[in-house]
């Protein structure tokens, strides 16, 4: 992968962090071609902008700026192992905020979002909210409602292996997640629902590494793992207010994806300006199962 155009931190300000924090960003290609840049925000929360960046295909194919940046509490960012558990500091707000502080710093008046996972629901929010400046949305495997993503996930559990199974229900009655049997059966989950390439790319192995490091916003949020919600997430449902999302918007998944249909389906329902489209040989990573066929999507819908 070719070398950034700019990369560096910007200064955010968290008083209840307690310390200076950061963001980490890069771009690639000009904010100044005249061209609507897209930004893009990772999922987890917590694992950083590395997975991302086969959107980078976007320049070259399509002329369109691409801006990666690692989230706060994460890659790059100011990392706050210290906040682990503290729901009132691991809010949807908080990211908001990161966000907006990003796209003033750089000067950023008109843009486009790709939202993958996690960060698709991040931009659901905030395009609910009609945040100044956004043209248009793709929203990549992501939910906006939590219970759906609890549902759906827990009927994927149910297709594993029954000693998969097994392993995964003791070890959640006993609240041991740092087992050799947990982390085997979750593996297993995300080899069918996560990435079912046989050899994973580099930039996916480290994504997940780093979100391993620092697990504190995940932890916080989602949970231990993809399909046991623990966190604040459980009471994260924007489906009665999807009509206010009056963008452009594109909604992509896996035919194996953990974001079953079932969980896009309220999305495509209730946004008015919508279009849905199903990568038939990914899970919950098109950008490197189809890479292709996702630029060829993305790039089309962007260029609109």
């Amino acid at each position: 992968m070719s070398a950034p155009t700019s990369e560096g931190y910007i200064p955010f300000s968290v008083p209840a962090a307690g310390k200076p924090c950061q963001t980490y960003y890069k771009i690639y290609g000009d904010l100044k071609s005249g061209v609507t840049p897209v930004i893009t925000l990772h999922g987890g929360p917590g694992a950083p902008h590395h997975y991302m960046t086969p959107f980078v295909d976007l320049v070259s194919g399509y002329g369109i700026p691409v801006v990666f940046y690692d989230q706060i509490g994460c890659g790059g960012s100011t990392r706050l192992p210290e906040k682990m558990g503290a729901t009132e500091f691991w809010t949807v707000g908080l990211f908001e905020d990161e966000f907006r502080n990003l796209i003033s710093h750089l000067g950023i008046e008109e843009y486009d979002i790709l939202g993958h996972s996690w960060g698709a629901m991040l931009a659901m929010a905030m395009a609910i909210k009609q945040i100044k400046g956004l043209r248009r949305m793709v929203l990549m495997s992501g939910a906006a409602s939590m219970s759906l993503w609890d549902k759906a996930t827990r009927m994927l559990v149910k297709t594993l292996p029954q000693e998969a199974q097994d392993a995964l229900t003791i070890n959640e009655e006993n609240g041991t997640y740092d087992t050799p049997e947990y982390k085997k059966a979750t593996g297993e989950f995300m080899q069918r629902f996560v990435c079912r390439m046989e050899t994973w790319p580099e930039e996916l192995v480290l994504a997940f590494k780093l979100l391993e490091e620092e697990p504190a916003a995940y932890f916080t949020m989602q949970g231990p793992s993809e399909f046991t919600l623990t966190g604040n997430f459980k009471t994260f449902e924007l489906v009665s207010e999807l009509h206010k999302i009056k963008i452009p918007t594109l909604l992509l998944n896996g035919a194996y994806d953990e974001a079953q249909d079932m969980v896009l389906e309220p999305a495509f329902r209730e946004i008015p300006k919508v279009k849905w489209f199903t990568f038939a040989k990914s899970a919950h990573v098109a950008q490197w199962e189809e890479r292709e066929k996702c630029m060829e999507i993305v790039g089309a819908f962007l260029s609109q």
